[in-house]
This record gives structure tokens, sequence and C-alpha cells, in this order.
């Protein structure tokens, strides 16, 4: 069993923090669940181009206000708490934080720590086997 609390996660090497975000990862690859999960947080003004290439994404919005834009087609959908978006086609996006944003996001297959989004918006693809 995995016991784990966000205010450790936060206060560890397992938050990593970027321009725009900071993310406490409670599970990585090395808990061998086979996804990890992040409790994110979106700050307020932030404009994230993003395009997850070597993993899917799973996000549920706990608080704030945001949109994220399908970069494929142009539409823009609100996120709001209670919102869940899924990048299930590896789909580029824009995530934009109108509010500071909390998230729950899982990410297949699990990152494994301390990743930060490259030139293109992507984490790099974990070669370990």
């Amino acid at each position: 069993m995995i016991v784990r609390t966000l205010a450790d996660a936060r206060a560890s090497d397992r938050n990593v923090a970027a321009p725009g975000w900071e993310s406490a990862r409670l599970l990585l690859k090395d808990d061998g669940m086979g996804f990890s999960f992040h409790i994110t947080t979106i700050h307020a003004g932030a404009e994230l181009p993003m395009h997850y290439k070597n993993h899917q994404e799973s996000v549920y919005c706990i608080s704030g206000e945001g949109s994220i834009e399908d970069l494929a087609t142009g539409q823009v959908h609100d996120i709001r708490p209670g919102t869940m978006y899924a990048l299930n086609l590896n789909d580029r996006h824009i995530l934009r934080g109108h509010t500071e944003m909390v998230m729950a996001c899982v990410f297949n297959p699990p990152v494994t720590g301390r990743e930060v989004h490259d030139e293109t918006g992507a984490y790099p693809a974990d070669r370990a086997a």
C-alpha cells in the first residue's frame, strides 16, 4: 500500500515547478502502478502550449477557471471545477489559467518525476525499460 500526503509531496523532490505551473507528483513510474498521478497548479495568466507526444493525460479541475484550446480544431473549452478533459489522441493544445487552477492529472505511461516540458511542449519519452 502506498500512502502519501500532498503536503509531503510538495515539500520534497516530487514537487516540480516551471514557468506557469507547479506539480506535486504523488505517484511516479517507480511506484509500479502503470500510471502517474499529480496535483498540478496552473498559475493565473499562464498560457501553456503543450503536446504530449509520448503520453496520454487525463485532467480533472478541482478549483479555478481557465480554458483549453485544441490546436487541431481551434475549439476552445472552458475549464472550471468539475470539468475533466482527456488528451487521448496526444492532442496539441494550449492550456490557459484565467485564475489559479488546481488540477488532478493522470499520465500514461507514468512519468519518472523530474520531467519538464521540452521546446515542443512534450515530456520526453522514458527510454528505460
